[in-house]
């Protein structure tokens, strides 16, 4: 196609020349556009003057329309971009906000310190200390593997074993490194500086009082909640409930800004027990004693006070550190006080007097015969250690007589004998609320066979705890009424009358005969006070069926006689009979004596046989005369009165000095 030639001697087209004519003219857009429109008119001239065919008049070029949808589509885009944009930072940003909030803001907890245990004097038993955790986010250590060498050495781990753990949890952004330590432990780690780990605040338990608190107290885990104890029974009063803040965080994990506090820490309870633990470390003490004295396995004591029925003092042994769960047998945790059972032996008598007397059939001066110091019950024979000829009923518990108590127990109704030593709490739980409770065995009348009652009489075919017994002492010391023992200091459980209070005198005094001359328990009695109680001996029933060749030996007691203050039973398990025997006058009576002095002398408690007293010392006193040819040289103090190594003040048992010392039965 062949054009016109410009001024610098090129060929001009339509274009040109609608530009030049644009240029000459001038115009909007509209001029532009028309134009436009010319030029390509007469181009299509030209091109049918050259042979070619116009195009048809709906498929011609129309720049106008195609420039005006071109310019709506771009608007269009723009407003929709600034729609989505309004819709994201104003109407509906809910969502984003939360995920980027997910991303970087946190609500971590706020530690708050268990309540803390104290004895009823105010003395601390269990108490919380403050310790830090190591705590790390393996997604960011996964990104510097080669400071873990450095981290794992910091952690006392190997660092395969660290390597592996960090593997396993790839996917989180917390774990754990070492938790409750030292807070200048956690410095040290902290110093290597390895990004992603860092260190938060926790509580850890202590108890002062170590082994000797330890079946009472409990311990805690290693999150702070009761798993034994009195731990365990009042963990939601102690544990309190955490805080909760929300933080902002930066990519490495590091608190950057608090931001809100959405729950503050509320600290636990402190709790005040009925525990005295002066008591309780002479309890210990005298356990502990005990078991390297006569070679048991295992020995068990309460110390309950009568009015109140406050429990003052409960040990075990063998026993355990609380404050290094770690190196322990865990058959040792069990507060065999409460949760073990035995049968009680002649412990039974005074309560089958006492049934006797309440039900009128016999007085204390009504005679029972015993000879030959033996009688047929059923296949067997029920036998005393010798013969004791004709008894009163205040001598069968006097000379603890096997065939007295039988007999006794044949004047009564089964079901009478059944509902009267069911009344004392024999096969019912204490319901001091202590975790595990035992309601022992005491079958009803239904199951009994032809020599089950005789049985019952003095100790045999029924079980108790520990604290069963305590309990039933407890009521014939306090005028027949029986008092659900507690833990908590100033929580009184109502009494219930069981007994009538003129037999319960009668059965205090005759149980006093046990402890004087003549009687089974003189190493139980106390110089200055008299004592009431009772021995009890049994034979341990065997797994094969039967019973086997080992003992059980108890002594149950009231001091004092006249105005009763506590009640203490002592059980001591398997003693080596070639050492102390195995009867419970010599094994179980001393611990007795020892503790019940003691704690006489702590509580102020003012004596009841001063005249016992007085001739004590005035023997002393002559006897020392002689010796210094008729010279005064002090004051006299009667021997009597220092067997029990009286303690005012016992120092805490460090974990350390209690570790140390052995005890048989796999104590330490």
């Amino acid at each position: 196609m062949s054009g016109r030639k410009n001024k610098r001697g090129g060929r001009s087209g339509p274009l040109d020349r609608v530009l030049g004519e644009r240029g000459n003219r001038g115009g909007g857009l509209d001029r532009l556009v028309e134009n436009l429109g010319e030029g390509f008119a007469r181009l299509r001239e030209e091109r049918a003057r050259a042979g070619n065919k116009p195009r048809s008049r709906s498929a011609q070029f129309n720049l106008r329309n195609r420039l005006i949808l071109v310019g709506g589509a771009l608007g269009l885009c723009s407003l929709a971009l600034v729609g989505r944009a309004l819709d994201l930072q104003v109407i509906s940003n809910d969502f984003y906000r939360q995920q980027g909030d997910a991303r970087s803001l946190r609500e971590i907890p706020i530690p708050t310190s268990r309540g803390m245990i104290t004895d009823r004097n105010g003395e601390p038993l269990a108490v919380s200390t403050p310790v830090e955790s190591i705590w790390g986010n393996p997604k960011e250590l996964a990104k510097n593997p080669e400071r873990l060498p450095d981290l794992a050495k910091a952690l006392g781990v190997a660092p395969d074993e660290l390597a592996r753990k960090l593997s396993q949890r790839s996917g989180k952004e917390f774990m754990y490194l070492k938790r409750r330590i030292n807070p200048d432990e956690a410095r040290r780690i902290l110093a290597h500086k390895v990004p992603g780990v860092f260190s938060q605040r926790e509580f850890r338990r202590f108890y002062p009082q170590g082994e000797a608190m330890a079946h009472v107290l409990g311990f805690t885990n290693i999150d702070d909640r009761g798993q034994e104890g009195l731990e365990l029974a009042f963990d939601h009063e102690l544990r309190g409930k955490p805080g909760t803040k929300r933080v902002i965080r930066d990519g490495a994990g590091r608190i950057v800004e608090n931001v809100d506090l959405v729950h503050s820490a509320e600290p636990g309870k402190d709790l005040t027990l009925t525990l005295d633990r002066r008591i309780q470390y002479l309890t210990y003490r005298e356990l502990r004693r005990a078991l390297l004295d006569t070679g048991a396995s295992s020995a068990s004591a309460v110390v309950l006070d009568i009015e109140t029925g406050e429990v003052l003092a409960m040990a075990n042994l063998p026993t355990y550190n609380p404050n290094l769960l770690g190196a322990g047998n865990r058959d040792t945790h069990r507060n065999r006080a409460i949760t073990d059972v035995v049968e009680p032996g002649s412990t039974m008598k005074p309560i089958t007097v006492a049934a006797a007397l309440n039900a009128g059939t016999v007085k204390p001066t009504t005679l029972v015969h015993t000879e030959p110091g033996w009688m047929p019950n059923g296949r067997y024979r029920i036998t005393d250690t010798h013969n004791n000829g004709t008894l009163t009923v205040t001598g069968v518990i006097t000379k603890s007589s096997n065939v007295g108590a039988a007999k006794l127990a044949l004047l009564l109704p089964n079901d009478y004998f059944y509902k009267f030593i069911h009344g004392f709490g024999y096969g019912s739980k204490p319901g001091s609320g202590f975790p595990g409770e035992s309601s022992g065995l005491l079958a009803p009348p239904q199951r009994w066979s032809g020599t089950t009652k005789t049985g019952m009489a003095y100790g045999y075919g029924l079980s108790a705890t520990p604290m069963q017994i305590a309990m039933a002492y407890a009521a014939m010391a306090n005028g027949g009424k029986l008092i659900q023992p507690t833990f908590v200091k100033g929580q009184r459980n109502e009494a219930r009358q069981v007994l009538d209070p003129a037999v319960a005198g009668e059965i205090m005094r005759m149980m006093q005969t046990v402890t004087e001359p003549g009687g089974t328990a003189k190493q139980a009695a106390i110089l200055g006070y008299h004592v009431a109680g009772k021995t009890g001996t049994t034979r341990k029933f065997s797994a094969t069926g039967g019973y086997s060749k080992k003992y059980v030996s108890l002594f149950a007691g009231v001091v004092p006689v006249e105005k009763p203050r506590f009640s203490m039973v002592v059980v001591v398990s398997e003693p080596d009979p070639t050492k102390k025997g195995y009867y419970g006058g010599s094994v179980s009576g001393p611990v007795f004596r020892n503790v019940m002095d003691g704690a006489l002398r702590l509580m102020d408690v003012a004596p009841d046989d001063i005249e016992t007293w007085l001739a004590v010392q005035a023997a002393a006193e002559a006897k020392r005369l002689r010796q210094n040819g008729g010279k005064p040289s002090g004051p006299v103090v009667p021997a009597a009165s220092t067997a029990a190594h009286p303690a005012t003040s016992p120092p805490p048992i460090a974990a350390s000095a209690v570790a140390q010392t052995p005890v048989h039965g796999g104590a330490r």
